[in-house]
């Protein structure tokens, strides 16, 4: 064996990368911008494929909640959010203070609601989704579980994940935090 050599590299930690890693990796081209991956406890983890349903919620939870949180408010579709120096998730969709033109240089470190619909991905996103956006601090977080047809809000974050969680049902219907005026039928959720 070569010297300094330790063995296999499967004996060997995993590389974490930071998030200046991450971003120099997509800005040389290492990483292309239009690939499905995020930053996760410097990771780089590929996302689930989006198949129609999972696109068409999306899109679903984006025009609901534009008619809610209207201006003051951005609605981001699938765009990088900064959690902290290893995590740049990219969830399916987030509010975000401000408009567009507040997040050209720098990606948002803040969300007033962050969701993902969830299929494949269903246990990912109730555990290490849940405690990633908890430790953000962002105040809410809603799984669009297309397996089961609900919706589930997770509000009060923790350091491990949300204080209080509950599963709405099809015909339910839910309130933002951030915009506790509008209500969106859990129905206009799914596809």
């Amino acid at each position: 064996m070569p010297a300094g050599h330790n063995g296999p590299a499967s004996r060997r930690p995993p590389r974490n990368f930071s998030r200046r890693d991450y971003e120099h990796m997509i800005g040389v081209g290492i990483l292309r911008e239009d690939e499905h991956v995020e930053l996760i406890g410097g990771r780089i983890v590929e996302m689930s494929p989006e198949g129609p349903a999972h696109a068409g919620a999306i899109d679903l939870c984006a025009d609901a909640l534009r008619a809610v949180f209207g201006t003051g408010y951005t609605v981001r579709v699938q765009h990088p959010l900064i959690v902290d120096p290893l995590d740049e998730p990219e969830p399916d969709v987030a509010i975000v203070p401000g408009g567009p033109r507040d997040h050209l240089a720098e990606h948002p470190r803040s969300a007033a609601l962050v969701v993902e619909v969830a299929d494949s991905s269903l246990e990912y996103d109730r555990v290490e989704k849940a405690r990633l956006y908890a430790r953000a601090g962002f105040e809410e977080y809603w799984i669009v579980n297309l397996r089961d047809r609900c919706l589930e809000v997770h509000r009060q974050p923790l350091s491990d994940g949300y204080g209080q969680v509950a599963t709405l049902a099809a015909d339910a219907t839910v309130s933002p935090l951030a915009a506790p005026g509008g209500r969106i039928a859990v129905a206009a959720l799914l596809p």
